[in-house]
């Protein structure tokens, strides 16, 4: 091993899953980290397993819903059902980082190999798919006419196949330069580059986090949800006010579970500059990391709420399913939309006014 060591994304030191870019500088004397691995090891467990319970049966139940009830009609039902596999792709190693949390890696370096890669793939193209979404919503409601031509399920498969593609690009990192080793007496699975490139990778995918995970997705956000809202109040449908409630609530969340993260790797990444390279700072960075990245993570629990479970007939489809499949006393808080076909359209369309579609911001 180099001399210095990118933190272990377990007890054994103070850093979280997604830090694969994190390292400890260069110091007289080495800082202790026994309170942060104290934190990590009793609350990143717990943390881990219910992103995982919530995660797992929220984007459970879209998928179904989607390839069930909607049959993937639309450039927005197949974003959909790529973002709740890319989360489910996301979450789907928590159970081995919670249990690497609160013990060691015992799963070996083909393993350290494929979950880390599994786990950036999902982390990426989550972020990717949320973009789409956008465009998806401003492409039918600001620019109506050409997404008649646009906005179908072909282009929604290119589109996704693309998307994936980038995404396996942007985690290529992961299952490189991930593997076993052994750190303070434990086994860890971390990164491992030379010292001489330990730096400059350090910077590189820090900036790269914070590039794709917020800067990106909150430009493209601010740009398409403004031009939305615009096009929203030249509107004479009395759905808008809950459409632009709904876009301000989808900006502000976003903001809310990724900024926090990507500022805490940013000032951990570059801590001397920010004089925060003292035992004490990089303790609390360490703790921040993960309390932060663990705020991010539950982001995926709360996409299906957000861009499925928001829609109208979305929800009269998961009635019908608890309905029928669940348990016949639930149907009683359904009974009220059911007072129309399922598939009887919401949205409202007018070429001269842009009305097209508010039922997909809804």
């Amino acid at each position: 091993m180099g001399n210095k060591m990118f933190t272990p994304t377990n007890a054994t030191d103070y850093d979280a899953i997604t830090t694969e870019f994190i390292y400890e500088e260069d110091m007289p004397a080495p800082c202790p980290s026994l309170t942060v691995q104290e934190f990590g090891s009793r609350v990143l467990p717990s943390l881990y397993s219910l992103v995982f319970i919530f995660g797992l049966l929220g984007n459970a139940l879209v998928v179904l819903i989607l390839i069930r009830y909607k049959k993937l009609k639309s450039m927005t039902d197949i974003y959909l059902l790529n973002l709740a596999i890319s989360d489910l792709l996301f979450i789907f190693a928590l159970p081995f980082w919670a249990y690497y949390a609160a013990h060691e890696w015992i799963f070996g370096d083909a393993m350290c190999k494929i979950l880390s890669g599994i786990y950036f793939v999902g982390f990426y193209s989550g972020s990717f798919f949320i973009i789409l979404l956008t465009i998806d919503r401003y492409l039918a409601i600001v620019h109506a006419v050409f997404a008649l031509k646009v906005r179908n399920v072909a282009y929604g498969i290119l589109t996704s196949v693309i998307t994936w593609v980038v995404a396996l690009l942007a985690s290529v990192p992961a299952p490189i330069f991930y593997k076993l080793q052994k750190q303070n007496n434990l086994l860890a699975c971390t990164p491992h580059f030379s010292a001489e490139t330990q730096v400059m990778w350090n910077q590189f995918l820090t900036l790269k986090m914070n590039l794709i995970g917020l800067i990106f997705p909150m430009i493209v956000m601010t740009f398409c949800y403004a031009q939305i809202i615009n096009t929203l109040m030249r509107c004479r449908n009395d759905k808008k006010n809950k459409a632009v409630r709904l876009i301000f609530i989808i900006m502000i969340v976003y903001f809310i579970f990724w900024a926090p993260y990507n500022i805490v790797i940013l000032l951990q990444t570059f801590q001397s500059s920010f004089s925060l390279d003292n035992c004490v700072a990089i303790s609390n960075l360490g703790i921040a990391v993960q309390v932060t990245e663990t705020i991010t993570m539950a982001h995926c629990c709360i996409n299906p709420m957000i861009y499925a479970f928001a829609g109208e007939k979305f929800r009269k489809y998961i009635c019908s399913f608890f309905r029928k499949h669940v348990a016949v006393h639930l149907s009683k808080h359904c009974l009220s939309l059911y007072t129309e076909p399922l598939e009887r359209a919401t949205s409202t369309y007018t070429q001269s006014t842009g009305e097209h579609e508010i039922s997909a911001v809804l």
